[in-house]
């Protein structure tokens, strides 16, 4: 280390040495003082140039004394020429206003479609050297796009997962949202869910968001656990300038006709001797709505009692031959209220003109108040049914049987946050504070971060009565459902107790981030051009997740029956399911929420650590990295970035070991520690070549990382003796390792506009699946497992333009096109009998995906629908091909309109799921249908206002 450390420092006084060099530092922004990232800046004398960051600024070292023409280049604006003076040992500092071209068109789209930003995301693309995809605020707002999660599907290679209408869950290039990261401002963001890695992309909202970097290939200077890409989101940025914006709206939701409010301002400005700049920004999202969802468990195995006993006096069982039929039968009605509160702070201080500090904040808070209520059937088989039970057909199906059935409310207290709901507590917060210094040709740039997530669900509560009786089956596979055989045996009345129960649930994971970069001028083959880049990084990270379970008993007879309690029939004639799905009563969340179940006379209540104690555990993991790279032009034309990466992880994990009895009684609960470290050295090469000015091509070649579930590295153990069962964590899985190959072309318009191609290959190594198997004890054992190799091909295009070659009216109108297609291949995945499974998928790999829209922009009104698709795919491996889960394919249709009112002020009117896509799952086969929930069509509407001084 001593040595590493010399060598570092001989390099930094060698460099530092040059006495005939200065440096030049310049500030970009367009007429309204508004940064302008990714321009092309180049002193033409010495062919030597930079390129502008997100805040605008560029920086050329080691400049020869003299004096020299300026030359900035950027798509959708004028070039920029200025003639500069380099002194020795002093930085030249400038200040530049770029202006956008004096079109026609360009008017156009700089009053009404967001033109500008949406150049700045096009050039800063271009000339990245890495293949990236980047998308504007603007961009963005050319959708109807509440949260950053639906915002970000719109970008070629990604389909998200959603959750209660919202994009939450971001699949990358066909990778699980554990593949991926999600950084904010380079800082990695925690995961407030419990049992794994993904970040809930439904918490940020889109207006808090300034651009969206989406990394397919990660460079040794960037965290390297992306294997399916890194999606970096970028905060605004203060502004050059004094700058007020402000959004207010309302709207409804058809799946209940509930309002929806949404509000949101920015403010920012500098001081007047340029030293300070800040921004602050607030938003604001209520909306009351909910969803109709049907949910069914498949099997294809049947038994009954035959009546008669073995020698033992044991019940003998007779299994026979049916088709495939719903076990379980689920109706759910959903009632939500979604109360999504962001504000960020951030400020900028020039210490000098070298020496720039930066402070960066934001709070997401979020509130999810639910209401559930579910009638839950399910198939009594085996020892509780009989041959008179159930009835058969000739063609093999199940037509009628018995069930368990049950009614439950969900809700919580009666007090003023819970309001008789469930309520859904999750907090995402980071705070950074940064530096960027400049000595002599040595460029530092440092940064320590915190960042915080949590969810809270406290006094979570459910009521639930039970009953038996007879029904029929539809053996509708698209559509299963149950029809009790009688009404009197299936009153809701007559449905007894089965159980009443309150939970309190807690998660967080915080991240410690610290990190430095060094960056110094290196030619190797060009006099002018090249760099040196090397840094560490340290990620001290700790996750905990601590629950607990109470079920309360009443002292007398008040809750016996479910018609001895206030109920309501939430049964409807529109439900998005179909009208068969009767739902019918249960008792209501106000008398749910004002049980109380502290009062000992009332209620006796009994800690069930069995229904929680495995979920609890402690992770703490520390990530140290560093890396080397370098940056090198070959000729004019053609770049290459080479280098590796080293990270050391070290984990240290606290889970619980639960035990059942013989007679399945819970017999006791004991700690169990465990200890992991592995390293992996991940070397990287990017070429690229521009053979114009405006066509880039790209090749990239990287190793990246997944490491494990939390769930999946915790060392829990759940013995069952009387099931016969084990459930295990596995704390000696290996991290998923994935080399990646990738080749991309590019072609970007003058009018703001890109078409582009490319293929990609990962070649994946220890894949995380769960493995079910039978041990030397005859215990069925569920654990999760590395698996041997999968491989993951693709190619993506995409084309956005305006059509300003058309002629009239026609001129004005634009479209925005991507797809995607996957091939995916997973090996060593062994079903429960042991046997590796052929021709599997890996998980959430959709071999197809689309965004497409068509727009019209006037001078003072602008239209756009937009389309979005993704395949189905396998979402989770089951023991069995029967017993597999998928994603079913989703196709979303999206209206937003916008008009000027006056220059600042303006109208927008934004339609989602006019399709009214359901979220749908099925088993094994597409027509058997797991999961199909409706959320209906969401129209929002509101003003809009924008004001820059400059």
């Amino acid at each position: 280390m001593k040595n590493w450390i010399t060598i570092m420092l001989l390099i930094v006084t060698s460099f530092s040495a040059l006495a005939q060099t200065g440096q030049v530092q310049g500030l970009i922004t367009d007429e309204n003082k508004i940064t302008i990232p990714g321009a092309s800046v180049l002193i033409e004398q010495l062919n030597k140039g930079a390129i502008s960051d997100f805040n605008g600024k560029f920086t050329l070292v080691n400049v020869e004394a003299g004096t020299y023409d300026l030359v900035i280049k950027y798509l959708g604006y004028s070039e920029y020429r200025q003639q500069i003076t380099v002194a020795p040992k002093q930085t030249t500092n400038l200040s530049i206003v770029l202006s956008e071209q004096a079109t026609e068109l360009d008017e156009v789209q700089v009053v009404s479609f967001g033109f500008g930003s949406q150049a700045r995301a096009l050039n800063t693309q271009k000339n990245k050297q890495n293949i990236t995809n980047i998308v504007s605020t603007d961009q963005i707002g050319k959708f109807p796009d509440a949260n950053i999660g639906d915002a970000v599907k719109r970008i070629p290679g990604i389909t998200m997962q959603v959750d209660q209408g919202e994009a939450r869950n971001i699949i990358v290039r066909g990778l699980a949202p554990q593949l991926n990261s999600v950084t904010l401002n380079g800082s990695r963001i925690p995961s407030a869910e419990g049992d794994n890695r993904n970040v809930q992309m439904d918490l940020i909202p889109s207006d808090m968001i300034q651009t969206i970097e989406v990394n397919k290939a990660v460079t040794p200077d960037m965290d390297a656990d992306a294997i399916g890409g890194s999606v970096n989101l970028i905060t605004r940025t203060s502004p050059q300038g004094f700058r007020f914006s402000a959004t207010g709206g309302s709207g409804i939701n058809l799946i209940n006709n509930k309002r929806i409010l949404n509000g949101s301002f920015l403010l920012g400005d500098r001081s007047k001797n340029d030293k300070l700049g800040w921004v602050i920004g607030a938003s604001l999202n209520d909306t009351q709505f909910g969803s109709d969802d049907v949910e069914a468990e498949w099997s294809d195995e049947f038994e009954y009692n035959t009546g008669e006993t073995d020698s033992d006096g044991e019940d003998i069982l007779q299994e026979i031959e049916v088709n495939p039929y719903a076990s379980v039968s689920e109706i759910r009605e959903y009632q939500i209220q979604r109360v999504r509160r962001s504000f960020s702070a951030n400020f900028d201080y020039k210490l000098n003109d070298n020496n720039t500090l930066y402070f960066k904040s934001i709070y997401n808070w979020r509130d999810d108040r639910e209401n559930r209520f579910v009638l839950e059937q399910g198939i009594l088989d085996g020892e509780d049914i009989g041959i008179d039970d159930f009835n058969v057909d000739a063609n093999g199906n199940l037509t009628a049987f018995p069930v368990e059935a049950k009614r439950q409310t969900k809700g919580g207290i009666d007090n003023n946050r819970s309001k008789n709901t469930r309520l859904e507590d999750q907090r995402m917060q980071n705070y950074s504070i940064s530096g960027e210094h400049l000595i002599n040709n040595l460029q530092v740039d440092w940064m320590t971060s915190y960042a915080k997530a949590s969810e809270e669900r406290l006094n979570e509560r459910y009521l639930e009565y039970e009953s038996e009786y007879g029904v029929t089956f539809n053996n509708n596979y698209k559509k299963p459902n149950y029809t009790p055989i009688s009404s009197e045996d299936s009153d809701y009345s007559l449905f007894e107790l089965g159980e009443l129960t309150e939970e309190n649930q807690y998660t967080d994971e915080t991240d410690l981030n610290f990190l430095v970069n060094l960056e110094l001028p290196l030619h190797l083959l060009d006099e002018e051009n090249g760099t040196l880049k090397f840094g560490a990084k340290t990620r001290i990270k700790s996750k905990e997740r601590d629950n607990d379970f109470t079920e309360y008993s009443p002292e007398n007879d008040d809750l016996e029956f479910l018609g001895n309690v206030p109920t309501k029939n939430y049964t409807r004639s529109d439900y998005s399911a179909g009208k068969q799905y009767q739902i019918g009563n249960f008792a209501t969340p106000e008398y749910l929420g004002n049980l109380n179940l502290n009062d000992s006379e009332l209620f006796e209540g009994e800690d069930l650590p069995e229904e929680y104690a495995t979920g609890n555990f402690d992770v703490k993991e520390n990530v140290y990295a560093g890396y080397v790279m370098t940056d090198q032009n070959i000729t004019d034309n053609f770049s290459v970035l080479f280098g590796v990466r080293l990270e050391y992880t070290d984990v240290d994990a606290t889970g619980n070991e639960i035990v059942f009895d013989a007679e399945g009684d819970y017999a006791g609960t004991s700690p169990v520690k465990s200890k992991n470290n592995y390293t992996n050295i991940l070397p990287s090469l990017h070429l690229k070549y521009d053979v114009t000015d405006n066509t880039v091509l790209r090749f990239a070649w990287t190793n990246t990382l997944a490491r494990p579930n939390y769930e999946d590295i915790v060392p829990f153990r759940e013995i069952n003796n009387e099931d016969e069962e084990i459930v295990l964590g596995n704390p000696e899985l290996d991290p998923t390792t994935s080399m990646n190959f990738d080749v991309m072309a590019e072609h970007y318009f003058s009018s703001v506009g890109l078409l582009s191609g490319g293929v990609f290959y990962k070649n994946i190594n220890d894949f995380i699946y769960t493995y079910q198997y039978e041990n030397e004890d005859g215990y069925e054992v569920y654990q999760p497992f590395n698996g041997d190799k999968a491989s993951v091909f693709g190619f993506e295009a995409a084309f956005q333009r305006q059509l300003d070659f058309l002629p009239s009216f026609l001129k004005n109108l634009n479209i925005y096109l991507n797809y995607t297609y996957l091939k995916s291949d997973a090996s060593g995945i062994r079903n429960e009998d042991g046997e590796e499974r052929e021709d599997l998928d890996l998980p959430n790999t959709a071999p197809n995906m689309f965004n497409g829209s068509l727009g019209y922009s006037g001078k003072n009104f602008s239209i756009r629908l937009s389309a979005n698709y993704s395949d189905a795919y396998i979402d989770e491996i089951g023991g069995r091909a029967f017993e597999d889960r998928y994603y079913d394919e989703q196709f979303f249709l999206d209206l937003n309109a916008r008009a000027n009112l006056t220059k600042q002020l303006s109208l927008y009117v934004d339609v989602n799921n006019i399709t009214n896509q359901p979220l749908r799952y099925y088993q094994g086969v597409s027509n058997r249908t797991m999961q199909m929930e409706y959320y209906k069509t969401r129209i929002t509407f509101g003003l809009k206002y924008d004001l820059f001084k400059k």
